[in-house]
């Protein structure tokens, strides 16, 4: 018997004991809290990822299928030119729009298939952080020169923490470049244009499924609101081609489950989540009997979800239980120190903005009603900024899923640099505003 090991588990018995036993039920603010992170852990599972992660995680098993690793080595490896594959990080990571949790199937996936540590990062990044509409929304909303500051900062943001990553951890790139430099790697499979239809098919009804409800009712923005789901399904026909034409999937099967998901839409056509819903069972069921290729896309994608998805919810429901909903408070921590403490624009106040922005969780827009609030209550516009650069891009849930990745010392890393970086920002941006 080893005894070090079962003191390690009584250890552990000891700890949960003690945790059960002096439970502080109670207290209206301790169970408040867990309320709310109950209900946020609800909210998150409704509302983000059946529309989000689901598709994600789609996108990502693709990534780890069909795009080779060839063409990820030649335009994101350690060895790349540096201009080419910030370049294409940051604007693939820009182009999605979306929140900090549904960058990270992606992330995963491209690390997987050989991208460098430093590009890797900055798609990482700039997937939440670089979001048009929410900078749009941000300048309109909250000040031009907030939202000017918050496009700038984002991109500069995801190039320059890239780019210091690379060369902390320069030993291991050099490794990693080498020795893709001397890998036999098999070309592309098959035409770049039918890799790339079956990839935008997919990205286009994550996009457009998640499209949110801008603040005017007028304009490009929603009018894309209004039709998203036209959009959508249109994205979804094109998935259904590819699945036929490009997947080889048998060609009557498709047909069967486009017409049961159309029929769904029929049936439900007040409730579009339901022939959502139904599309991805219809998938699923589809690659479960579909070829060896299409077997491995769903292994691929179902490997993401199990290894992403309870490191996700338990950093929802920490989240939670910390600051609660972040529409209306409610955490363990008081609402009013949080509000206290990033007034004016002193180097605590940036500090703690970027910090606690860090492990908040942020949905797609979210953070511009939840920065109103906090303005209106005395926020300086340095910590707003702050706050906006270091939120949207990072939550406890999408950091504990990144540790699973990169390790736990470059994620402290990366956090670390996003935290001094959004904290610099702000307090410049305080002085000059």
């Amino acid at each position: 018997m080893n005894w070090k090991d079962e003191y390690k588990i009584l250890i552990s018995i000891v700890v949960v004991f003690l945790i059960f036993y002096f439970l502080p039920l109670e207290k209206a603010e301790f169970r408040d809290a867990v309320l709310n992170s109950l209900s946020l852990a609800k909210w998150y599972a409704r509302e983000h990822v059946l529309l989000c992660l689901i598709p994600a995680f789609f996108i990502a098993g693709v990534i780890s299928v069909f795009i080779s690793q060839n063409s990820v080595i030649k335009y994101l490896g350690a060895g790349a030119k540096k201009w080419v594959s910030y370049l294409v990080a940051s604007t693939a990571g820009s182009i999605l729009a979306v929140c900090s949790c549904t960058i990270l199937p992606m992330f995963s996936g491209i690390h997987k298939r050989g991208a460098g540590l430093g590009p890797a990062i900055a798609f990482l990044y700039s997937g939440p952080a670089v979001n048009i509409l929410a900078i749009i929304l941000t300048a309109r909303i909250l000040g031009f020169e907030l939202g000017i500051a918050r496009i700038i900062g984002a991109v500069l943001f995801s190039i320059i923490i890239g780019l210091i990553m690379s060369f902390i951890y320069r030993k291991e790139e050099k490794t990693l470049a080498a020795s893709q430099k001397s890998m036999d790697i098999p070309g592309e499979e098959r035409e770049t244009w039918k890799t790339a239809f079956h990839f935008i098919s997919l990205l286009g009804i994550l996009i457009f499924a998640t499209w949110g409800k801008p603040e005017e009712n007028s304009g490009f923005f929603h009018f894309i609101y209004i039709y998203k789901w036209f959009i959508t399904s249109f994205f979804a026909l094109m998935t259904a081609i590819s699945l036929a034409f490009i997947i080889k999937l048998k060609k009557i099967f498709v047909l069967s489950g486009l017409l049961v998901v159309i029929l769904s839409a029929i049936l439900w056509n007040e409730n579009p989540l339901i022939p959502f819903i139904t599309g991805i069972i219809v998938l699923t069921i589809l690659l479960s009997f579909g070829n060896d290729e299409a077997r491995d896309w769903l292994g691929e994608t179902w490997g993401f979800t199990r290894k992403i998805m309870p490191l996700l919810f338990a950093g929802v429901l920490i989240a939670g239980f910390l600051l609660g909903n972040p529409e209306n408070g409610g955490g363990i921590i008081p609402d009013n120190w949080i509000a206290g403490l990033v007034g004016g624009n002193s180097l605590g106040a940036n500090f703690f903005a970027s910090f606690a922005g860090a492990f908040m969780y942020f949905a797609t827009l979210t953070e511009i009603p939840i920065l109103q609030g906090l303005i209106a209550g005395g926020m300086g516009k340095g910590p707003a900024l702050a706050l906006l650069l270091a939120g949207p891009a990072l939550s406890l849930p999408n950091i504990l899923v990144i540790r699973s990745v990169i390790g736990g010392q470059k994620t402290a890393v990366y956090v670390g640099l996003v935290i001094i970086m959004a904290t610099i920002s702000g307090l410049l941006f305080g002085n000059l505003f």
